[in-house]
Protein backbone atom coordinates (compact mmCIF):
# COMPACT_ATOMS: atom_id res chain seq x y z
CA UNK A 1 0.00 0.00 0.00
CA UNK A 2 1.26 3.48 -0.81
CA UNK A 3 -0.75 6.64 -0.25
CA UNK A 4 1.33 9.76 -0.69
CA UNK A 5 1.27 12.65 1.74
CA UNK A 6 -0.02 14.59 -1.27
CA UNK A 7 -2.92 12.19 -1.58
CA UNK A 8 -3.94 12.70 2.03
CA UNK A 9 -3.39 16.47 1.83
CA UNK A 10 -4.74 18.09 -1.35
CA UNK A 11 -5.09 21.78 -2.06
CA UNK A 12 -8.68 22.40 -3.09
CA UNK A 13 -11.84 24.38 -2.51
CA UNK A 14 -14.73 24.27 -0.06
CA UNK A 15 -17.13 23.28 1.14
CA UNK A 16 -16.55 19.54 0.71
CA UNK A 17 -13.78 17.29 -0.55
CA UNK A 18 -16.17 14.44 -1.36
CA UNK A 19 -19.12 16.54 -2.56
CA UNK A 20 -17.33 19.48 -4.22
CA UNK A 21 -13.77 18.49 -5.11
CA UNK A 22 -14.60 14.87 -5.93
CA UNK A 23 -17.34 15.58 -8.50
CA UNK A 24 -15.14 18.24 -10.13
CA UNK A 25 -12.28 15.73 -10.39
CA UNK A 26 -14.65 13.06 -11.74
CA UNK A 27 -15.88 15.44 -14.43
CA UNK A 28 -12.28 16.21 -15.40
CA UNK A 29 -11.54 12.51 -15.75
CA UNK A 30 -14.63 12.07 -17.92
CA UNK A 31 -13.52 14.92 -20.17
CA UNK A 32 -10.18 13.16 -20.63
CA UNK A 33 -12.08 10.10 -21.82
CA UNK A 34 -14.01 12.22 -24.28
CA UNK A 35 -10.83 13.81 -25.62
CA UNK A 36 -9.47 10.33 -26.37
CA UNK A 37 -12.75 9.01 -27.85
CA UNK A 38 -12.71 8.05 -31.55
CA UNK A 39 -16.18 9.52 -32.13
CA UNK A 40 -17.77 12.95 -32.13
CA UNK A 41 -19.43 14.06 -28.89
CA UNK A 42 -22.20 16.68 -28.97
CA UNK A 43 -23.40 16.91 -25.37
CA UNK A 44 -22.92 15.78 -21.76
CA UNK A 45 -25.24 14.86 -18.90
CA UNK A 46 -24.79 14.11 -15.21
CA UNK A 47 -26.83 12.43 -12.49
CA UNK A 48 -26.03 12.58 -8.79
CA UNK A 49 -26.91 9.73 -6.43
CA UNK A 50 -26.97 8.91 -2.73
CA UNK A 51 -25.39 11.53 -0.49
CA UNK A 52 -24.34 13.57 -3.54
CA UNK A 53 -28.04 14.03 -4.25
CA UNK A 54 -29.38 14.42 -0.71
CA UNK A 55 -26.90 17.09 0.36
CA UNK A 56 -25.67 18.13 -3.07
CA UNK A 57 -27.06 21.66 -3.12
CA UNK A 58 -25.76 22.45 0.37
CA UNK A 59 -22.35 21.08 -0.55
CA UNK A 60 -22.30 22.89 -3.95
CA UNK A 61 -22.12 19.55 -5.77
CA UNK A 62 -24.25 20.88 -8.61
CA UNK A 63 -21.95 23.86 -9.06
CA UNK A 64 -18.83 21.69 -8.87
CA UNK A 65 -20.15 19.23 -11.43
CA UNK A 66 -21.05 21.98 -13.88
CA UNK A 67 -17.67 23.65 -13.49
CA UNK A 68 -15.89 20.31 -13.76
CA UNK A 69 -17.59 19.63 -17.08
CA UNK A 70 -16.43 23.07 -18.18
CA UNK A 71 -12.83 22.12 -17.43
CA UNK A 72 -12.24 23.58 -13.94
CA UNK A 73 -10.00 21.75 -11.45
CA UNK A 74 -9.84 22.22 -7.64
CA UNK A 75 -6.10 22.93 -7.47
CA UNK A 76 -6.33 25.68 -10.11
CA UNK A 77 -9.72 27.06 -9.10
CA UNK A 78 -10.34 30.77 -9.73
CA UNK A 79 -13.58 32.02 -8.14
CA UNK A 80 -13.98 35.01 -10.48
CA UNK A 81 -13.53 32.90 -13.61
CA UNK A 82 -15.85 30.25 -12.18
CA UNK A 83 -18.67 32.72 -11.59
CA UNK A 84 -18.30 34.07 -15.12
CA UNK A 85 -18.29 30.56 -16.58
CA UNK A 86 -21.42 29.56 -14.66
CA UNK A 87 -23.29 32.60 -15.92
CA UNK A 88 -22.27 31.83 -19.49
CA UNK A 89 -23.21 28.15 -19.18
CA UNK A 90 -26.67 28.98 -17.88
CA UNK A 91 -27.18 31.50 -20.67
CA UNK A 92 -25.84 29.43 -23.60
CA UNK A 93 -26.72 25.97 -22.22
CA UNK A 94 -23.34 24.74 -23.35
CA UNK A 95 -19.93 23.98 -21.85
CA UNK A 96 -16.63 24.65 -23.62
CA UNK A 97 -13.89 22.50 -22.11
CA UNK A 98 -10.43 22.83 -23.56
CA UNK A 99 -9.63 20.27 -26.28
CA UNK A 100 -13.27 19.49 -27.05
CA UNK A 101 -15.95 21.12 -29.21
CA UNK A 102 -18.74 23.14 -27.63
CA UNK A 103 -20.98 20.62 -25.86
CA UNK A 104 -24.69 20.85 -25.13
CA UNK A 105 -25.36 21.04 -21.40
CA UNK A 106 -28.40 22.65 -19.86
CA UNK A 107 -27.99 22.70 -16.07
CA UNK A 108 -31.76 22.69 -15.63
CA UNK A 109 -32.32 19.43 -17.50
CA UNK A 110 -28.93 17.73 -17.95
CA UNK A 111 -27.96 17.71 -14.26
CA UNK A 112 -30.26 15.41 -12.31
CA UNK A 113 -30.56 14.68 -8.58
CA UNK A 114 -31.61 11.06 -8.06
CA UNK A 115 -33.01 10.60 -4.56
CA UNK A 116 -33.50 6.87 -4.95
CA UNK A 117 -31.27 4.13 -3.50
CA UNK A 118 -27.50 4.59 -3.49
CA UNK A 119 -25.50 3.25 -6.40
CA UNK A 120 -23.99 -0.11 -5.40
CA UNK A 121 -20.37 0.95 -4.93
CA UNK A 122 -20.51 3.86 -2.48
CA UNK A 123 -22.88 6.42 -0.97
CA UNK A 124 -21.31 9.17 -3.12
CA UNK A 125 -22.06 8.12 -6.67
CA UNK A 126 -22.47 9.98 -9.96
CA UNK A 127 -23.06 8.94 -13.56
CA UNK A 128 -21.63 11.03 -16.39
CA UNK A 129 -22.82 10.53 -19.96
CA UNK A 130 -21.86 11.77 -23.40
CA UNK A 131 -24.45 12.14 -26.16
CA UNK A 132 -24.33 12.39 -29.93
CA UNK A 133 -26.01 14.95 -32.14
CA UNK A 134 -29.36 13.15 -31.80
CA UNK A 135 -29.11 13.17 -27.99
CA UNK A 136 -28.43 9.44 -27.67
CA UNK A 137 -25.94 8.28 -25.02
CA UNK A 138 -22.75 7.05 -26.66
CA UNK A 139 -20.45 6.86 -23.61
CA UNK A 140 -21.20 6.57 -19.91
CA UNK A 141 -19.12 6.17 -16.78
CA UNK A 142 -19.97 5.75 -13.11
CA UNK A 143 -17.73 7.53 -10.60
CA UNK A 144 -17.55 7.33 -6.84
CA UNK A 145 -16.24 10.15 -4.65
CA UNK A 146 -14.89 8.08 -1.79
CA UNK A 147 -13.77 10.86 0.57
CA UNK A 148 -10.91 13.32 0.80
CA UNK A 149 -11.15 14.20 -2.89
CA UNK A 150 -10.36 10.62 -3.97
CA UNK A 151 -12.34 9.50 -7.03
CA UNK A 152 -12.69 6.03 -8.50
CA UNK A 153 -14.63 4.61 -11.43
CA UNK A 154 -16.94 1.70 -10.76
CA UNK A 155 -14.38 -0.61 -12.38
CA UNK A 156 -11.53 0.73 -10.22
CA UNK A 157 -13.61 0.38 -7.07
CA UNK A 158 -14.51 -3.20 -7.94
CA UNK A 159 -10.81 -3.97 -8.50
CA UNK A 160 -9.81 -2.26 -5.26
CA UNK A 161 -7.40 0.09 -7.03
CA UNK A 162 -7.45 3.10 -4.73
CA UNK A 163 -3.73 3.09 -4.00
CA UNK A 164 -0.53 3.63 -5.96
CA UNK A 165 0.66 0.45 -7.71
CA UNK A 166 4.05 1.92 -8.60
CA UNK A 167 7.52 0.93 -7.49
CA UNK A 168 7.90 -0.90 -4.17
CA UNK A 169 8.53 1.23 -1.09
CA UNK A 170 11.08 0.46 1.64
CA UNK A 171 8.48 0.48 4.43
CA UNK A 172 5.25 -1.08 3.06
CA UNK A 173 3.25 -1.13 6.30
CA UNK A 174 -0.45 -1.94 5.99
CA UNK A 175 -1.28 -1.69 9.69
CA UNK A 176 -0.12 0.15 12.77
CA UNK A 177 1.36 -3.09 14.11
CA UNK A 178 3.49 -3.46 10.98
CA UNK A 179 4.46 0.21 11.18
CA UNK A 180 5.71 -0.17 14.76
CA UNK A 181 7.58 -3.38 13.93
CA UNK A 182 9.34 -1.74 10.98
CA UNK A 183 10.20 1.30 13.10
CA UNK A 184 11.72 -0.95 15.76
CA UNK A 185 13.76 -3.04 13.34
CA UNK A 186 15.03 -0.05 11.33
CA UNK A 187 15.44 2.29 14.32
CA UNK A 188 13.51 4.86 12.30
CA UNK A 189 10.80 7.32 13.22
CA UNK A 190 7.40 7.11 11.55
CA UNK A 191 8.16 10.34 9.69
CA UNK A 192 11.50 8.98 8.46
CA UNK A 193 9.83 5.84 7.13
CA UNK A 194 7.12 7.87 5.44
CA UNK A 195 9.74 10.16 3.93
CA UNK A 196 11.70 7.20 2.58
CA UNK A 197 8.52 5.89 0.95
CA UNK A 198 7.78 9.28 -0.60
CA UNK A 199 11.29 9.48 -2.07
CA UNK A 200 10.51 6.49 -4.29
CA UNK A 201 8.04 8.75 -6.12
CA UNK A 202 9.70 12.20 -6.12
CA UNK A 203 12.94 14.01 -5.37
CA UNK A 204 13.80 15.33 -1.92
CA UNK A 205 13.52 18.90 -3.20
CA UNK A 206 10.06 18.26 -4.67
CA UNK A 207 8.93 16.62 -1.44
CA UNK A 208 10.18 19.48 0.72
CA UNK A 209 8.68 22.14 -1.54
CA UNK A 210 5.39 20.29 -1.61
CA UNK A 211 5.23 20.03 2.17
CA UNK A 212 6.08 23.70 2.52
CA UNK A 213 3.30 24.56 0.05
CA UNK A 214 0.78 22.51 2.04
CA UNK A 215 1.54 24.35 5.26
CA UNK A 216 1.51 27.74 3.51
CA UNK A 217 -2.01 27.07 2.23
CA UNK A 218 -3.13 25.77 5.63
CA UNK A 219 -1.81 28.69 7.66
CA UNK A 220 -2.95 31.25 5.07
CA UNK A 221 -6.43 29.75 5.37
CA UNK A 222 -6.31 30.22 9.15
CA UNK A 223 -5.25 33.85 8.72
CA UNK A 224 -8.00 34.58 6.19
CA UNK A 225 -10.58 33.03 8.48
CA UNK A 226 -9.37 35.06 11.45
CA UNK A 227 -9.69 38.28 9.42
CA UNK A 228 -13.10 37.69 7.80
CA UNK A 229 -16.54 38.37 9.21
CA UNK A 230 -20.10 38.37 7.93
CA UNK A 231 -22.69 35.66 7.26
CA UNK A 232 -21.83 32.31 5.68
CA UNK A 233 -23.69 31.44 2.46
CA UNK A 234 -26.37 28.77 2.23
CA UNK A 235 -29.40 30.14 4.05
CA UNK A 236 -28.72 29.15 7.66
CA UNK A 237 -27.50 32.69 8.40
CA UNK A 238 -24.57 31.34 10.40
CA UNK A 239 -22.37 34.20 11.53
CA UNK A 240 -18.61 33.93 11.23
CA UNK A 241 -17.23 33.91 14.77
CA UNK A 242 -13.50 33.27 14.41
CA UNK A 243 -12.55 36.93 13.93
CA UNK A 244 -14.46 38.11 17.01
CA UNK A 245 -13.13 35.33 19.23
CA UNK A 246 -9.58 35.94 18.00
CA UNK A 247 -9.81 39.67 18.73
CA UNK A 248 -10.95 38.96 22.27
CA UNK A 249 -8.15 36.47 22.82
CA UNK A 250 -5.58 38.98 21.57
CA UNK A 251 -7.00 41.68 23.85
CA UNK A 252 -6.71 39.37 26.88
CA UNK A 253 -3.07 38.48 26.24
CA UNK A 254 -0.70 39.66 28.92
CA UNK A 255 -3.47 40.66 31.32
CA UNK A 256 -2.85 37.71 33.65
CA UNK A 257 -6.60 37.41 34.06
CA UNK A 258 -7.34 34.46 31.81
CA UNK A 259 -7.89 30.92 33.03
CA UNK A 260 -5.51 28.17 31.85
CA UNK A 261 -8.29 26.53 29.85
CA UNK A 262 -8.36 29.58 27.55
CA UNK A 263 -5.72 27.76 25.49
CA UNK A 264 -8.61 25.59 24.27
CA UNK A 265 -10.17 28.71 22.77
CA UNK A 266 -7.00 29.33 20.75
CA UNK A 267 -7.10 25.81 19.35
CA UNK A 268 -10.79 26.13 18.57
CA UNK A 269 -10.51 29.51 16.90
CA UNK A 270 -7.75 28.32 14.55
CA UNK A 271 -9.91 25.35 13.51
CA UNK A 272 -13.08 27.42 13.22
CA UNK A 273 -11.26 29.94 11.02
CA UNK A 274 -10.41 27.16 8.55
CA UNK A 275 -13.88 25.68 8.51
CA UNK A 276 -15.56 29.03 8.11
CA UNK A 277 -13.36 29.59 5.07
CA UNK A 278 -14.29 26.12 3.84
CA UNK A 279 -18.01 26.81 4.32
CA UNK A 280 -17.60 29.99 2.29
CA UNK A 281 -16.04 28.04 -0.61
CA UNK A 282 -12.49 29.21 0.04
CA UNK A 283 -9.19 27.45 -0.57
CA UNK A 284 -8.38 24.75 1.97
CA UNK A 285 -6.28 21.61 2.26
CA UNK A 286 -8.01 18.27 2.74
CA UNK A 287 -6.79 16.95 6.08
CA UNK A 288 -7.96 14.33 5.33
CA UNK A 289 -11.25 15.91 4.11
CA UNK A 290 -12.67 19.40 3.75
CA UNK A 291 -15.26 18.84 6.45
CA UNK A 292 -12.42 18.04 8.86
CA UNK A 293 -9.89 20.45 7.34
CA UNK A 294 -9.50 22.61 10.45
CA UNK A 295 -8.33 20.03 13.01
CA UNK A 296 -4.80 19.39 11.79
CA UNK A 297 -3.85 22.99 10.84
CA UNK A 298 -5.19 24.20 14.20
CA UNK A 299 -3.10 21.64 16.07
CA UNK A 300 0.04 22.50 14.11
CA UNK A 301 -0.56 26.23 14.56
CA UNK A 302 -1.05 25.61 18.29
CA UNK A 303 2.34 23.86 18.37
CA UNK A 304 4.11 26.67 16.49
CA UNK A 305 2.52 29.62 18.31
CA UNK A 306 2.03 28.32 21.84
CA UNK A 307 4.48 25.51 22.64
CA UNK A 308 7.86 26.60 24.04
CA UNK A 309 10.73 25.45 21.85
CA UNK A 310 8.55 24.83 18.80
CA UNK A 311 10.33 25.26 15.47
CA UNK A 312 9.04 25.44 11.87
CA UNK A 313 11.79 22.99 10.87
CA UNK A 314 9.63 20.18 12.29
CA UNK A 315 6.55 20.95 10.17
CA UNK A 316 7.49 18.23 7.62
CA UNK A 317 7.82 15.70 10.45
CA UNK A 318 4.34 16.62 11.68
CA UNK A 319 2.77 16.33 8.22
CA UNK A 320 4.53 13.08 7.27
CA UNK A 321 3.60 11.41 10.56
CA UNK A 322 -0.02 12.54 10.23
CA UNK A 323 -0.16 11.30 6.63
CA UNK A 324 1.11 7.88 7.67
CA UNK A 325 -1.71 7.54 10.21
CA UNK A 326 -4.28 8.88 7.76
CA UNK A 327 -3.20 6.33 5.19
CA UNK A 328 -3.79 3.51 7.65
CA UNK A 329 -7.28 4.78 8.44
CA UNK A 330 -8.20 5.17 4.78
CA UNK A 331 -6.75 1.81 3.76
CA UNK A 332 -8.35 -0.17 6.60
CA UNK A 333 -11.60 1.76 7.16
CA UNK A 334 -12.76 5.06 5.65
CA UNK A 335 -12.29 8.83 5.72
CA UNK A 336 -15.72 9.44 4.16
CA UNK A 337 -18.59 10.86 6.20
CA UNK A 338 -21.05 9.47 3.66
CA UNK A 339 -19.63 6.01 4.25
CA UNK A 340 -18.93 5.94 7.99
CA UNK A 341 -20.18 9.17 9.59
CA UNK A 342 -18.13 11.97 11.09
CA UNK A 343 -15.99 9.52 13.05
CA UNK A 344 -14.33 8.92 9.67
CA UNK A 345 -13.71 12.62 9.09
CA UNK A 346 -13.11 14.58 12.30
CA UNK A 347 -12.16 11.36 14.09
CA UNK A 348 -9.52 10.54 11.50
CA UNK A 349 -8.31 14.14 11.44
CA UNK A 350 -7.94 14.20 15.21
CA UNK A 351 -5.96 10.94 15.17
CA UNK A 352 -3.67 12.29 12.46
CA UNK A 353 -3.13 15.59 14.28
CA UNK A 354 -2.50 13.84 17.60
CA UNK A 355 0.14 11.67 15.96
CA UNK A 356 1.80 14.65 14.30
CA UNK A 357 1.90 16.65 17.52
CA UNK A 358 3.22 13.72 19.52
CA UNK A 359 6.00 13.29 16.94
CA UNK A 360 7.22 16.90 17.11
CA UNK A 361 7.10 16.72 20.90
CA UNK A 362 9.65 13.90 20.65
CA UNK A 363 7.27 11.02 21.18
CA UNK A 364 8.42 7.49 20.38
CA UNK A 365 6.66 5.54 17.59
CA UNK A 366 4.75 3.67 20.32
CA UNK A 367 3.61 6.92 21.95
CA UNK A 368 2.61 8.32 18.54
CA UNK A 369 0.50 5.23 17.81
CA UNK A 370 -1.04 5.58 21.28
CA UNK A 371 -1.87 9.25 20.67
CA UNK A 372 -3.63 8.43 17.39
CA UNK A 373 -5.57 5.62 19.06
CA UNK A 374 -6.76 7.80 21.94
CA UNK A 375 -8.00 10.50 19.57
CA UNK A 376 -9.78 8.09 17.24
CA UNK A 377 -11.28 5.98 20.03
CA UNK A 378 -13.04 8.98 21.51
CA UNK A 379 -14.70 9.92 18.24
CA UNK A 380 -16.12 6.44 17.59
CA UNK A 381 -19.81 6.50 16.74
CA UNK A 382 -19.90 10.17 15.76
CA UNK A 383 -22.56 10.77 13.14
CA UNK A 384 -22.50 13.07 10.13
CA UNK A 385 -25.68 15.16 10.30
CA UNK A 386 -25.06 18.55 8.62
CA UNK A 387 -28.00 20.89 9.06
CA UNK A 388 -29.54 21.80 5.69
CA UNK A 389 -26.76 19.83 4.00
CA UNK A 390 -24.28 22.62 4.72
CA UNK A 391 -20.80 22.07 6.14
CA UNK A 392 -21.50 24.56 8.93
CA UNK A 393 -23.52 23.13 11.82
CA UNK A 394 -22.19 21.13 13.63
CA UNK A 395 -19.08 20.90 11.46
CA UNK A 396 -17.32 24.19 12.28
CA UNK A 397 -17.34 23.82 16.06
CA UNK A 398 -16.73 20.08 15.76
CA UNK A 399 -13.35 20.82 14.19
CA UNK A 400 -12.44 22.97 17.19
CA UNK A 401 -13.25 20.17 19.60
CA UNK A 402 -11.39 17.72 17.37
CA UNK A 403 -8.26 19.86 17.70
CA UNK A 404 -8.63 20.00 21.47
CA UNK A 405 -8.96 16.22 21.59
CA UNK A 406 -5.87 15.78 19.42
CA UNK A 407 -3.75 17.87 21.78
CA UNK A 408 -5.16 16.07 24.83
CA UNK A 409 -4.52 12.69 23.22
CA UNK A 410 -0.92 13.57 22.39
CA UNK A 411 -0.35 14.86 25.92
CA UNK A 412 -1.79 11.73 27.53
CA UNK A 413 0.30 9.49 25.28
CA UNK A 414 3.47 11.39 26.17
CA UNK A 415 2.75 10.82 29.87
CA UNK A 416 3.03 7.08 29.27
CA UNK A 417 5.56 4.74 27.71
CA UNK A 418 3.50 3.78 24.67
CA UNK A 419 2.10 0.60 26.19
CA UNK A 420 -1.71 0.55 26.18
CA UNK A 421 -4.66 -1.82 26.04
CA UNK A 422 -6.42 -0.86 22.77
CA UNK A 423 -4.21 -0.92 19.65
CA UNK A 424 -4.75 1.70 16.94
CA UNK A 425 -5.58 -1.13 14.54
CA UNK A 426 -8.45 -2.19 16.81
CA UNK A 427 -9.81 1.36 16.95
CA UNK A 428 -9.64 1.63 13.15
CA UNK A 429 -11.42 -1.71 12.70
CA UNK A 430 -14.06 -0.67 15.25
CA UNK A 431 -14.64 2.54 13.31
CA UNK A 432 -15.10 0.52 10.11
CA UNK A 433 -17.59 -1.83 11.75
CA UNK A 434 -19.46 1.06 13.37
CA UNK A 435 -19.74 2.75 9.99
CA UNK A 436 -21.22 -0.39 8.46
CA UNK A 437 -23.78 -0.62 11.27
CA UNK A 438 -24.65 3.09 11.26
CA UNK A 439 -28.04 3.97 9.78
CA UNK A 440 -27.85 5.80 6.44
CA UNK A 441 -29.69 8.81 7.86
CA UNK A 442 -26.65 9.52 10.04
CA UNK A 443 -24.17 9.39 7.17
CA UNK A 444 -24.15 12.78 5.42
CA UNK A 445 -27.67 12.58 4.07
CA UNK A 446 -29.11 15.27 6.38
CA UNK A 447 -32.00 12.89 7.10
CA UNK A 448 -31.30 12.42 10.81
CA UNK A 449 -29.68 13.86 13.92
CA UNK A 450 -29.26 17.61 14.21
CA UNK A 451 -30.26 18.00 10.57
CA UNK A 452 -33.88 17.21 11.42
CA UNK A 453 -34.06 18.53 14.98
CA UNK A 454 -33.23 22.19 14.43
CA UNK A 455 -36.44 24.28 14.21
CA UNK A 456 -37.12 25.96 10.86
CA UNK A 457 -34.36 24.01 9.13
Amino acid sequence: MFLSVFDMFKVGIGPSSSHTMGPMVAAARFLDRLRAAPFQVAGVKASLHGSLAFTGVGHATDRATILGLAGFLPERYDATKADAALAQIRETRTVRPEGLPELRFDPETDLRFDFGPNLPGHANGMILSATDAQGDVILQDTYYSIGGGFVMTAAELAAGKDTDDGAPVPFPFHSAAEMLEMASISHSSIADMKRANELTRRSADDLDRGLQRLWEVMTDCIDRGLAADGILPGGLNVKRRAKGIHEKLLAERGMNLTAPHTINDWMSVYAMAVNEENAAGGQVVTAPTNGAAGVLPATLRYYLDHVPGATPSRIPEFLLTAAAIGGLVKFNASISGAEAGCQAEVGSASAMAAAGLCAVLDGTPEQIENAAEIALEHHLGMTCDPVKGLVQVPCIERNGLGAIKSVSAASLALRGDGQHLVPLDAAIETMRQTGLDMHEKYKETSLGGLAVNIPNC
